[in-house]
């Protein structure tokens, strides 16, 4: 039997985490020969629920569930993390915009940040789910020094699939068939879903679709604003699609991506691709035993540029925002 991995969940009471903590300890995420540690955190007004949680994974008799653990303390939930997926946030509820989020969150990521540097692993891989993800990412590794800043990273794997999603149903063709989409940027309405990079059975999706029309106009923005979307239909924002987002995103780092394919991770920019250095921006990278790298060479046309430097923008006004709450 393999060495237990320790998983730290933040939120793990609320509707993403209900639905997470059931598919890691099936194995969904790290395989089904790896046992793992369940490390859950919830404000203190949710432990009840929490606790209930946690009588229903036991119940499940999980065979590769160790065990599990819940608090409100964050230095407990992050003690000895191999993996943290920062899920806990205020939710997006109608007529509220992102940036209303920012330093609302701001605050927990900050405080959570200082924990991380405290606790986890200095090898801990951070993925960042709650929102505005790509901005808390930043607060919190502005605290965890201790830790590699490129274990840092925010959740564009929604926006990915959702990519993925629409391409294939406007090909006719099963989404196994799609491959190397892209969502560059911030997940946000700013964000750029990028089909021309990817393929369809082997073939340039757009020269696949062969329709502009479509793409510009109901492609990118059907990506963007798939959220608001739901919210709109739901009441609520993506919990099951968030979930199993977070699912792809850690196993995929871990374990690596398919062969002659990539996913979108949020990560620290260095420069590639004209983005400066100083936000977590979308890119597409390969990851192969525990690490990721950047796709390179990528054709950007002035088209996709402005689109790839309007979400930097908006990434720079966020950090700006919240500057005082960054280590």
């Amino acid at each position: 039997m393999r060495q237990p991995i320790r998983i730290a969940v933040t939120g793990a009471a609320g509707h993403i985490g209900y639905n997470l903590l059931f598919r890691i300890a099936s194995g969904d995420m790290l395989g089904y020969r790896q046992p793992v540690i369940l490390q859950l955190l919830e404000i203190p007004a949710s432990l009840q629920a929490l606790k209930g949680v946690c009588m229903e994974l036991d119940d499940c008799a999980f065979p590769l569930l160790a065990g599990t653990l819940f608090t409100d303390v964050p230095e407990e939930a992050f003690a000895g993390a191999d993996i943290v997926i920062m899920v806990g946030a205020r939710p997006r509820t109608k007529g509220m915009e992102r940036n209303d989020l920012l330093n609302v969150n701001g605050e927990i990521f900050k405080t959570q940040g200082i924990a991380l540097d405290r606790a986890a692993s200095p090898r801990a891989k951070v993925v960042v789910v709650g929102n505005p993800a790509n901005t808390n990412a930043l607060i919190a590794a502005s605290h965890a020094r201790r830790l590699d800043p490129k274990n840092y990273t925010s959740m564009m794997r929604l926006d990915h699939n959702r990519a993925l999603s629409r391409i294939a149903a406007h090909a006719g063709r099963p989404v196994t068939s799609v491959r190397k989409a892209i969502a560059w940027g911030n997940h946000s309405s700013a964000q750029f879903p990028d089909l021309y990079h990817a393929v369809v059975d082997g073939i340039n999706a757009n020269t696949f679709i062969h329709d502009p029309k479509w793409v510009e106009r109901e492609f990118i923005p059907g990506v963007q604003n798939r959220g608001t979307e739901i919210l709109e239909a739901r009441g609520a924002s993506s919990v099951a699609s968030a979930a199993n987002a977070a699912v792809c995103h850690v196993r995929d780092w871990l374990l690596g991506t398919p062969e002659n394919d990539w996913v979108s991770m949020g990560i620290l920019t260095d420069g590639r691709y004209g983005i400066p250095e100083g936000v977590i921006y979308g890119f597409p990278v390969q990851c192969s035993k525990g690490s990721y790298a950047v796709v390179e060479n990528l054709e950007i046309t002035p088209f996709m540029r402005e689109r790839m430097d309007s979400s930097y923008r908006e990434l720079l006004w966020e950090r700006d925002q919240v500057r005082h709450l960054m280590g």
